[in-house]
């Protein structure tokens, strides 16, 4: 299913990340005395291909290769049914010890990895494990993997650049410093409430799409209660970064729910039931 509210807003928020970029870019260029068109065609053909490499690879440290056989034998058999059900190429599959149960894909269509836990592998039933494997194809087939990587990328960079001009920009003392970790902070939390609009909305519309691809939402739903109890009580072992890209992340307190990635477990339950 091609869900034409997520293309919309990959579409908006994609202009505005190019936005800050240039912006990034110009500050840059300023900063360094550099002319501006070179630093901006850098920026333009160079930097996102290197940040989407950096990212994949930062994500997948840790991870290793599922075996064909064996006790993954079945996994690689039902990715392959549910590849040709939604059209795709198979992905790589990875297993991860993450310290909780989840999974996560990065990558796109025809280059994509999927990544499962080694503590979700022991928790779920083969129609839950399907449901969550589906909700990671889904993912990979609407693109949104690649926005939300080069999106947390733009983030840092124009929270570099924030920080690198307050701290030239003035007298370099303590006050200084602290200004310009501060500028630094807000100038990244303000990209990454753009991404975060397009993040939520991503989950729900995976969600939809793999309910699709099997029939019925009932086991991703009792995949992620699951899920939701086994991660009470243990610690994530993943960079945050990756935990944007998990199937879950635990809600936390206010401010976490307020500046979540994820909506919420119960909200994506109920939909699949509904």
């Amino acid at each position: 299913m091609t869900d034409t509210g997520l293309q919309l807003r990959m579409l908006v928020v994609g202009a505005i990340l190019f936005a800050f970029y240039l912006f990034a870019g110009t500050a840059l260029s300023a900063l360094l005395g550099l002319p501006l068109v070179p630093v901006l065609l850098l920026g333009i053909l160079v930097v996102p291909a290197v940040q989407y490499k950096l990212g994949k690879w930062m994500a997948l440290r840790g991870a290793r290769d599922m075996p064909e056989d064996g006790q993954y034998g079945h996994v690689h058999q039902l990715v392959g049914r549910l590849c040709r059900d939604m059209d795709l190429q198979e992905p790589r599959l990875m297993t991860m010890e993450m310290g909780v149960p989840n999974a996560f894909a990065v990558g796109r269509k025809g280059a994509g990895v999927v990544v499962v836990s080694t503590e979700l592998m022991q928790l779920l039933d083969d129609d839950e494990l399907e449901g969550v494997v589906a909700h990671e194809l889904a993912h990979i087939k609407n693109r949104d993997v690649i926005t939300m990587v080069v999106g947390q990328s733009i983030g840092m960079i124009v929270g570099y650049v924030a920080y690198f001009a307050v701290l030239f920009g003035g007298e370099r003392n303590m006050g200084s410093w602290i200004l310009a970790m501060v500028a630094s902070s807000l100038a990244n939390a303000l990209v990454m409430v753009f991404v975060m609009a397009i993040s939520r909305y991503r989950e729900y519309v995976a969600d939809a799409d793999a309910r699709d691809a099997i029939g019925t939402g009932d086991p991703l739903a009792r995949a992620l209660e699951k899920i939701s109890r086994g991660a009470e009580g243990r610690e994530s072992t993943v960079e945050d970064s990756v935990n944007a890209l998990c199937i879950f992340n635990a809600d936390g307190g206010l401010l976490q729910r307020v500046f979540s990635t994820h909506p919420p477990t119960e909200k994506r339950i109920q939909r699949l039931r509904s």
